[in-house]
This record gives C-alpha cells, structure tokens and sequence, in this order.
C-alpha cells in the first residue's frame, strides 16, 4: 500500500499547477475555435460509426488514469467529428440553437468556481436573482413575481404545473395527497401542446386521462370555444378544472395561441394559466410580434428557455410564476421560524432557491444567461431573432415560388413547415407521405442541410425551425435545392 500524506494533493496528482493549467487550457480553446469555425464547411450531420459506438460501449471502466493529453487526443479523434449538428448554419431540425461563444467560456468559469446555488450569500446566488429580475422586467410580471433557472421547459413546467396544482387543488395536496376523494383535478392544453406537460400531469398525480386536449383552428392555435365547452363540461360533472396550458410559439408550427382571450377565460372560471414560451416568449422583443406576446404579463407562470432562441448553452431553462408566495408554499420545507425574510446580507443570504423547486443540489446556470445577456445586450438578441423570422420568411416564399413545394402551414415566428408534392402525386396523401419520409432521411443523411418531420393532421410534413445566427439566405436556398434535387431523385425510382 503506498503511504501518501494526506495533506498533500500534488503527491495524489489531483492538483495542477498554473502552468500545467495554461498549457492544456490553450489545447482546449484551440478544439473550441477549431470546432466552431471549421463547422460551415464540414457536413451539419453524420452518424456515429457502428464500430467505434461498440467500441465504447464494451470498454471498461479505466483502471488507471491518462495524461491530459491523450485525453484530448482521444477527445479530438472520437468525439469532436461527430457532434449534434446544432452549431452548422443549415441545421434546422428542433428547436436547437448553436451556442454563444462568450456562453461557451462562462460554462467554464462556472464550472471554475463550481458554487452550489442552492442558496447562501455568494456572487452565483445574486447574479440568478438578477437573470430572474430582467426576465420579470421583460415580461412585464411583477416585483412578487419569483423565478428559478431549472434544466428546460419540461422542469420549468413541472415546477409550475406543481404551484397550480398547490394554489387550486381546493386541499392541501402537500399534507394529504390526491389521495383524499373529492372531485378530480382536470388541465386542459391544445392538441399542438408539448409533451412535458403530459409528463408533468403524470408525474404530479393528476393523471392522463385528468387532461384534457383542445382541438385546435386552421392556424394551429387552441379553438378557445372549445376550450370553454370543456371546462364547462367539467365543471358539470362535479370535477375540478385547475389549470389551462398555453403556447407562446408551439414547436411544431411556431403557432401562438390566442392569449388573451384565454387568460379572460381563466380569470373567468379561477384557473390557474401557465404559458408554455420556451421557443417563443423571446419573440416578444421583436416589433413584428410584441403584441401577440404582450398578454404573457397576464399568465400566472411562463416557461421559456434561454437555451433556445438566446443561444445559451444548455442547460439554461428558466419558470416565472407570478405569486412568488405560490411557489414557495408549494416547495418551502423550512419551519416559518427559520425562514429568511427581506433582502438578507448575512450568512444566509436571501431566502434559498431550494425553497422556490424541488432541487436542492443546483449548478451556476445563471453565469452563462447573465454573461451572454449583457455581451449582446436586449438590442443584439432582438436583431438575431429578427434575422432568424426573416429567413424564415424567405424559406416561406421560396416554397411558395415552387411549383414542387407545398407550404403545410402559415410560417409563424421562425418555423415552416412544407413538403415535396409533385403534380403527379397531388391527392395520394399515402404516396406523398412515404416520399416525404425517405426525403428526410436522405436528406439528412447527406450532411447538405438537416431538418425535421412531423405529422399535420394526416400528412407527414417537413419542418424547418430557424434558431440559427449563422444560418444566411445562401444556406436556406442550399436547403431548398437539396430538398428538390433529392425529391426529384426519389419521385423518379
């Protein structure tokens, strides 16, 4: 057994020195740069080789440690040519945006410092409270108003769809569950809804089939008649409505729903509105849509994503809820005689984020928001969102321009979603939907441009979300010629 003095971390070779830290720090920015500015002329996409995934997935844990060197060598050869794909300007499939350079370095001062932010009185704890003030400024939601930054907008809502469930339930669901008898809990969402929310209706108790789900109009936007007759409905048999989930800017179509009209209703029959903006809400800086996203002031909780159309990188998601008081009986599990109150400068700091959600373990995900926002400035962001609704534009009309192309649905902020329909084909919707499908994937396969599919009623589309600062309108007409040149290949076997 080797005698190594405790107190020693250079003898366990755990410390490094401040050149040793330099001299692989200059390794690592030269994989970043390489990475970054290598991407438009490499493919947006390719598989991992079946080979090399086996490889990895037989190696056993490693025994013994390696240089840092070979590390990065190994980093270099295994891992850096095979990416995602979100950083290429003609990668459009999701709603995945390439990351900020200057969010890139900040990950790493995060990770420098590494704080837990659960709480306490340090600088990651004030620089969140920040984030979260000039998001409450930009929404218009007030001073009481309390946020968290969280994984994505699945957790954000979660995080909110658990305080709804708390302020509406009629009963104390933290003392005595859903177990209680008493009508059934119901939250409605349109049939264009994300799928957290289902998943947050399941893990919260209240069931599946306690959602309800909207049809929607031709603009793909909830049907708020309908709405209505639901929860009337409800109502009607005895059950207890609690909560309406909106979209600002849904990730198949970019639709918005009517939110105004919906936040009446919810103010009408005392349900709780929590709005889905992860993709969209931003849209708001933009003159072309402020309106429409105005009445986001009057949700009680938002989910939006930072690491969406702000180009952080991931994680950055981020829950406002209106009542901060809400979210803090929902999650608080500290006695009132110990909680911290007002603007706290001691050991403690202000009252804990662990008290506002369920974590209690959180990393520094503000540094990367709070460093990206005040690089670009509102300013900067509302010009990148402009260019990406401009492009998108201009994909709308190139498909429109095409006798081949067929627009499945009005552009809304930066998503379009069309398909290739040849003359010949028009009215087969089992042949075009087949087609459509091979086309993508062909597409894809090809490294020239990566998009997405997804299903419109009965018809299988292709769709294009922008989210993408690099992106140009060279790139967008790149991607029609493939998506042409390779529809015409298949349409002709």
């Amino acid at each position: 057994m080797t005698d190594v003095a405790d107190d020693d971390p250079l003898v366990l070779g755990w410390e490094w020195s401040a050149g040793e830290i330099r001299r692989v720090g200059y390794q690592v920015v030269d994989l970043i740069a390489a990475h970054l500015t290598q991407l438009p002329q490499r493919q947006v996409w390719q598989p991992y080789p079946a080979e090399q995934a086996d490889a990895l997935l037989r190696t056993p844990a490693p025994q013994e440690g390696q240089e840092a060197d070979a590390l990065l060598a190994e980093f270099a050869r295994q891992v850096a040519p095979y990416p995602f794909g979100n950083g290429h300007p003609r990668f459009y499939a999701w709603v995945n945006s390439p990351p900020t350079t200057i969010g890139i370095f900040a990950e790493a001062l995060a990770a420098a410092m590494n704080p837990s932010c659960a709480g306490g009185n340090h600088a990651a704890v004030y620089l969140e409270r920040e984030v979260i003030g000039w998001f409450k400024q930009l929404f218009d939601f007030p001073e009481e108003a309390m946020g968290l930054l969280v994984s994505g907008g699945s957790m954000a809502t979660l995080t909110a769809l658990a305080a709804a469930r708390h302020t509406r339930a009629g009963h104390d669901v933290r003392a005595g569950g859903l177990q209680q008898g008493g009508p059934r809990l119901v939250v409605y969402r349109s049939e264009q809804g994300h799928s957290c929310i289902q998943k947050a209706v399941e893990l919260l108790g209240i069931g599946a089939a306690n959602l309800r789900t909207i049809p929607v109009d031709a603009a793909y936007r909830i049907r708020v008649e309908a709405l209505e007759t639901a929860i009337q409905a409800d109502l009607a048999a005895g059950q207890r409505p609690i909560a309406v989930v909106a979209s600002a800017g849904t990730v198949n179509t970019g639709a918005i729903d009517p939110l105004q009209e919906i936040a009446a209703l919810c103010r009408r029959y005392k349900l709780w509105l929590h709005v889905d903006g992860a993709y969209g809400a931003v849209a708001a800086l933009t003159e072309e849509y402020k309106g429409a996203l105005a009445p986001l002031a009057l949700a009680d909780s938002l989910a939006l994503d930072p690491h969406k159309w702000l180009s952080i990188p991931y994680e950055a998601g981020l829950v406002l809820v209106r009542s901060g008081q809400d979210l803090r009986d929902t999650f608080s599990l500290v006695p009132e005689y110990l909680r911290i109150e007002g603007d706290a400068r001691g050991v403690q700091g202000p009252p804990w984020f662990s008290e506002y959600g369920f974590q209690q373990t959180r990393g520094f995900r503000a540094l990367k928001v709070w460093m990206s926002l005040k690089y670009y400035g509102l300013v900067g962001y509302t010009r990148a969102i402009e260019h990406d609704i401009a492009l998108a534009r201009h994909l709308a009309r190139r498909v429109e321009d095409s006798p081949d192309l067929e627009l499945a649905a009005p552009q809304s902020l930066s998503i379009v979603c069309f398909r290739y329909a040849p003359a010949h084909l028009h009215g087969d919707e089992e042949r075009l939907n087949a087609l459509n499908r091979r086309l993508l994937e062909r597409v894809q396969l090809s490294g020239r441009a990566f998009l997405a599919g997804t299903t419109l009623g009965a018809r299988f589309v292709l769709r294009a979300c922008i989210v993408n600062y690099r992106a140009t309108r060279a790139d967008i007409d790149h991607l029609i010629e493939a998506v042409l040149e390779t529809g015409r290949e298949l349409a002709d076997l």
